[in-house]
């Protein structure tokens, strides 16, 4: 897919914001404990402004794309200057010098609770509670009541609705019986209730489709999600396109699926479908595929109206950090069982730039919407780099936390022979995961054409 300078200008104004705020975390828990600072960068490249506050020299400069503190002095030659001055990060006990490098991290986690916190308050939000279901559904005629708050699936807690997403449709097939645990709202007891699916054949078109009569955009329905062996395996139709015709006849006629139970396997079809504000046509082979009857669990999206309501969004903010670190850790234990791609365990700059790309090019959606989205992406994106910073790689957080934390077990520094053994091993893998980043996003670009 091609990217709009749009979109990479915003990924860069991004990721230069979440940094910079990770930096101030660093700087902020420094100064508190009365620790020295000489510089802090805001953004990187050639100064733009500068200023000096408490001997620290500040500057905003002209490249949005990271920022830096600096707790030493350097000399003419650029060298740092050794010193034992108590007030420099270097000569700080233990304890504090572990705080200092926890904070950068543990302020982009509280960043991404303030983005989510936000939102939920300004827009309503998907909750954990249970809605009525359709007729026909797996869920129909079980007991269960509205509004009871799902707690596990599989036995698996979930937290927040996107690590129930994953639990409930992207670690269990559709043919696979899910078992629900769920806490009453009025007693407060938990009990469980068990899908189990109406397995078949038939011919399909392999889609997921959102039918909303109030939109109606293009008078079509719009693609939620498309069955890999849709088409005999070549998919033709994305998720986010509008489907509008088949054969010529417009999917909103009351007698559509009529029409289309009339076609049998390996017959084709003409899809008339919107793709990002273009009309476009395609020919698509009826596959018989597997079905399952919808499992019918619907939760309710709440909007915040009262202060009740304000803290129900901050309790869901607060557990996004453990969702996206639950669903992550599980994602990577996929590859490993080889549920999952390889390639979809990392995700890099081309890859990070696609996911913004697919918002502010979308011509569907709003203004409003592209904002929301974009701010949505920077609540994940600056989480991650928190966990992201956490790994033991020379350049990152999580080197000096090792050292600082192996400094306190022993009782003493390492080395300064064992220090650079572990800095060199930890480069090789910082240069292993930059490769292994942007190799995964081509592979995932090509992959999905």
């Amino acid at each position: 897919m091609s990217l709009s300078i749009w979109s990479i200008l915003v990924v860069i104004l991004l990721l230069g914001v979440l940094v910079t705020i990770h930096e101030l975390g660093h700087y902020w828990v420094a100064t508190l404990l009365g620790i020295k600072a000489y510089e802090v960068s805001i953004f990187v490249g050639p100064k733009l402004i500068k200023w000096k506050h408490k001997d620290v020299d500040f500057s905003i400069r002209c490249i949005p794309f990271g920022a830096y503190v600096r707790f030493t002095d350097i000399d003419e030659n650029g060298n740092a200057v050794v010193s034992d001055d108590p007030a420099l990060l270097v000569n700080q006990k233990r304890w504090r010098r572990l705080i200092v490098a926890l904070a950068g991290p543990l302020m982009n986690v509280l960043l991404g609770v303030l983005i989510f916190i936000l939102l939920y308050s300004l827009t309503p939000f998907n909750s954990l509670d249970i809605g009525p279901t359709r007729e026909g559904s797996q869920l129909a005629g079980q007991e269960y009541t509205v509004g009871d708050k799902i707690l596990a699936v599989n036995g698996n807690p979930v937290f927040t609705y996107l690590d129930f997403y994953y639990e409930f449709d992207t670690a269990t097939r559709p043919d696979e019986t899910v078992t629900l645990t769920l806490k009453s709202r009025e007693t407060g007891d938990k009990y469980d209730v068990t899908l189990t699916p109406e397995i078949g054949h038939r011919p399909m078109m392999g889609i997921t489709t959102y039918q909303d009569p109030e939109s109606n955009k293009y008078n079509g329905w719009e693609i939620v999600s498309v069955d890999e062996n849709q088409n005999g395996g070549s998919p033709v139709l994305k998720s986010g396109d509008f489907l509008t015709f088949v054969n010529g006849k417009s999917v909103a006629d009351e007698d559509f699926f009529d029409f289309l139970g009339t076609f049998n396997d390996g017959d084709v079809l003409k899809l008339s479908f919107v793709r990002n504000g273009k009309e476009m046509e395609a020919d698509c082979k009826v596959t018989t595929l597997l079905y399952t009857n919808d499992r019918g669990v619907y939760c309710f999206a709440w909007k915040v109206n009262d202060f009740k309501g304000f803290l129900t969004a901050c309790s869901y903010a607060i557990k996004m950090p453990v969702t996206i670190a639950n669903v992550s850790i599980k994602s990577i234990g996929d590859v490993f069982e080889g549920k999952e791609e390889v390639y979809n365990m990392v995700s890099g700059p081309v890859g990070v730039t696609t996911a913004v790309s697919e918002v502010v090019d979308d011509v569907d959606d709003s203004v409003s919407d592209k904002i929301y989205y974009v701010v949505l992406l920077g609540g994940v994106i600056t989480i991650g780099l928190a966990f992201t910073n956490l790994l033991p790689i020379p350049g990152l957080d999580g080197i000096q936390i090792l050292l600082i934390a192996v400094e306190m077990i022993m009782g003493r520094p390492l080395s300064r022979k064992a220090e650079g053994v572990l800095n060199a091993v930890g480069f090789v893998m910082l240069l292993c995961l930059v490769v292994f980043a942007f190799a995964s996003d081509i592979i995932r670009i090509f992959a999905g054409r």
